[in-house]
């Protein structure tokens, strides 16, 4: 079966995020007052598997091995 699985990337709440603090300031000169903007990335993927645990899995290992700085940055996974 065919699964379309997305991968949240965002930095570590510990990790400075320097581009979330130029759009936060950007943000607010142009009158938007959000606060403690955090700017990542999401990757969405096709993904063959025979059933929704093992497309995640796939998409975990492949996650940590590739996509994922696992020092700086956390994610999440999403089977739609």
């Amino acid at each position: 079966m065919k699964y379309t699985v997305i991968v949240h990337i965002m930095p570590r709440t510990e990790i400075l995020d320097p581009q979330g603090k130029a759009t936060q300031a950007g943000l607010q000169n142009l009158g938007f007052p959000f606060g403690n903007v955090r700017v990542g990335k999401r990757v969405q993927l096709e993904v063959q598997a025979d059933s929704p645990e093992a497309a995640e899995a796939s998409v975990q290992e492949a996650a940590k091995k590739l996509l994922v700085n696992i020092i700086t940055e956390q994610f999440t996974i999403e089977i739609q």
